[in-house]
């Protein structure tokens, strides 16, 4: 039998090119942005800096890859006729819940996508806001074709009412984690307090489908 390839330059150059990846986002995670530099990445990475220019051209195309690999938004662009399919049959009424919950959840646990929405918040990074365009893209895209003929006829703009929710999501996890205080008296450092919050999520989405 002949024996498997399992190395190469094409190989050695995406596991060097992951290793780099994740190198940034460990120092992102512990340092937060302003720690990012070219050779503190390639200390962290354990290679020459050169080989970061070669593969991202420079930082900041460094972290667009990083930012695409790691992003808490989880609809693709492929992925939205599939969704929208799905979604007729309830207009969106547990898509509408899902995506929060799941932001919530992404956010609540993960130290480095909390990290890229304060980086978002706090800098004018063209990476960041090409990130931020492709969520708001896909987004509203989702809204015309699922949520906004549901609630036409309705006095409710349910578009203002979701981005209160989620603009609520983003805070609230940044404060849990960042301040470690209860909020409203509900401590989200615990399960219990996180499950109130997602309850909550759920009882809005309902109102808004009375």
């Amino acid at each position: 039998m002949a024996r498997k390839v399992t190395d190469g330059p094409v190989r050695n150059k995406q596991r060097t090119k992951a290793n780099i990846i994740a190198a940034l986002g460990k120092i992102l995670k512990k340092n937060g942005f302003s720690g990012l530099s070219i050779s503190r990445v390639a200390g962290q990475a354990k290679v020459d800096r050169r080989l970061i220019y070669d593969y991202f051209g420079s930082l900041e195309g460094l972290v667009k890859e990083y930012l695409d690999a790691n992003d808490y938004w989880k609809i693709n662009p492929e992925n939205v006729g599939a969704i929208v399919e799905a979604s007729r049959a309830d207009s969106g009424k547990a898509l509408a819940y899902n995506v929060l919950e799941d932001q919530f959840e992404s956010l609540i646990k993960n130290e480095e996508m909390r990290r890229i929405i304060t980086w978002g918040l706090s800098e004018k990074l063209s990476s960041l806001k090409e990130l931020d365009l492709k969520r708001e893209n896909i987004g509203d895209q989702v809204l015309g074709e699922v949520f906004d003929g549901h609630f036409d006829d309705t006095d409710k703009n349910f578009r203002a009412m979701y981005a209160i929710l989620m603009g609520g999501v983003y805070y609230l996890t940044l404060h849990a984690k960042m301040q470690e205080n209860p909020f409203c008296g509900i401590d989200l450092q615990q399960p219990s307090g996180q499950e109130e919050i997602k309850k909550a999520l759920k009882q809005f989405i309902e109102l808004a489908y009375t």
